[in-house]
């Protein structure tokens, strides 16, 4: 191979391990990971970066871009930024929030043609499971689509219908049948509904809202569908620690199950949300730090199988002080490596934990099989840290459309000095390129 650029550190993380390398580029993608001071081809650039570390570019299975329809709420050429500019590049867009949702080949392509020009990374896309869209599901899977989202509660948007356990059954037996995946919203309706609904500026009231039984009750529901129709699920932003060991058993037993976690859980506690504040506001919600502890654990064991960020902005008129009508969902697709690197290096872990979390798992979810990892054949997807240095989030400077985030004022690790995308630095220091993002689709 023409080797047109070396990128070198003193640490790099690899499938084997942290170590100093230089890492040759050809035409977008890994050609080798050479000794640190191998000799630089002709012809070749060099890019040293020093003691930053690099670490195999992010990939994040859960953002809610919004586009078209709701632009305003954010947007692929402001979500996109974003990514870019936390590390992250890859990122797969949910089916709802948008209008139309993605529930059609049709809605897919018109999904496609907004992102096309305005992806400054690398841009992927979930189907969506309606009540009345079975026949959809085959053709969006042969379309592209990485799997297909599912709520079992509502959604909050009308255009994205819930599925009881019988249209449930009937999706899954439709998606296991070619081999497909189901991602699921997992919140049990009738324990939601027989829960206490105060409205509002207290958030302990919000929480008495959201109960663990809710989550707790559909996991197991999904488990068993799950077994009975031997179909592939996964669970999403999974919040009460008590699924963690009905997942973990089940998963033993050979049930096909995964399970996704993310930074506002993991890193945020329902003991310091003040009253009002609903730019904490999401579904399932932040729950108490002993629930957050065994989250961790999880993570430390492997029934958790990756974070991600579940980036979902609206308008500042829709965050209301009032927890009950407030919009329900947390802006952080450009913090979340810095927020997990906080929190796991002050509990004991590891870049390489991170990367397993960030980057490995939630490409080996979506069957990415060119990201995730510093390795020869696969992408140049880099993302450059200065783990040591401290900022204070400051919400005008991030790329989101919509600043508002429960992250502001907070003082977070881990600073991303630059990302790479196919061997291109597409962020330099909070710089952005212009955009040259791909649309991706499964298998492809």
């Amino acid at each position: 191979m023409d080797v047109n650029l070396v990128l070198r550190s003193t640490r790099v993380i690899t499938p084997e391990g942290t170590r100093p390398a230089s890492i040759a580029v050809s035409g977008g993608t890994i050609a080798a990971v050479l000794a640190y001071d191998a000799e630089v081809p002709a012809g070749a650039r060099l890019e040293d970066v020093g003691d930053d570390v690099v670490l195999p570019g992010l990939v994040d299975t859960h953002v809610h871009v919004n586009d078209p329809g709701r632009t305003e709420w954010e947007g692929f050429w402001t979500a996109t930024r974003a990514a870019a500019a936390g590390g992250i590049t890859t990122l797969l867009d949910m089916p709802l929030n948008s209008v139309p949702p993605t529930t059609t080949v049709d809605n897919l392509r018109v999904k496609q043609e907004v992102a096309r020009s305005k992806a400054h990374v690398d841009v992927g896309f979930w189907g969506g499971a309606l009540p009345d869209n079975v026949k959809d599901l085959r053709p969006l899977h042969d379309a592209g689509v990485f799997g297909f989202k599912c709520f079992l509660s509502p959604s909050g948007v009308e255009e994205f219908p819930e599925l009881d356990q019988e249209r449930l059954a009937t999706s899954l037996a439709e998606i296991s049948g070619f081999g497909g995946l189901m991602i699921v919203h997992a919140e049990d309706p009738h324990h939601l509904a027989a829960a206490p609904q105060r409205s509002g500026g207290a958030y302990a009231d919000f929480l008495a809202s959201r109960p663990r039984d809710a989550e707790n009750t559909a996991i197991e529901n999904l488990i068993n569908q799950a077994r009975r129709l031997d179909a592939r699920v996964h669970v999403l932003h999974l919040s009460s620690s008590d699924a963690l060991a009905p997942i973990a058993a089940a998963r033993a037993e050979g049930v096909k199950i995964t399970v996704e976690s993310c930074p506002h859980f993991l890193t945020l506690t329902a003991e310091e949300i003040p009253d009002g504040a609903t730019e904490f506001k999401c579904c399932p919600p932040i729950r108490e730090a002993v629930n957050q502890d065994a989250l961790w654990q999880g993570l430390a064991d492997g029934t958790i199988d990756c974070i991600v960020s579940d980036h979902s902005p609206s308008t500042a008129d829709l965050k209301t002080p009032d927890f009950a009508s407030a919009w329900g969902g947390i802006s952080s697709l450009q913090l979340g490596l810095p927020a997990i690197w906080t929190e796991a290096r002050r509990r004991g872990h590891t870049l390489e934990d991170v990367v397993r979390w960030m980057s490995e798992g939630p490409a080996r979810l979506a069957g990415l099989s060119r990201k995730g990892a510093i390795e020869a054949g696969r992408d140049a997807d880099f993302a450059v840290l200065a783990p040591d240095a401290t900022f204070t989030v400051d919400p005008a400077e991030l790329q989101h459309r919509n600043r508002i985030t429960a992250y502001a004022g907070r003082t977070l690790s881990g600073a991303v000095t630059s990302t790479w995308l196919r061997g291109e630095r597409i962020a330099d220091h909070g710089t952005l390129a212009e955009p040259s993002g791909r649309l991706l689709e499964r298998n492809n």
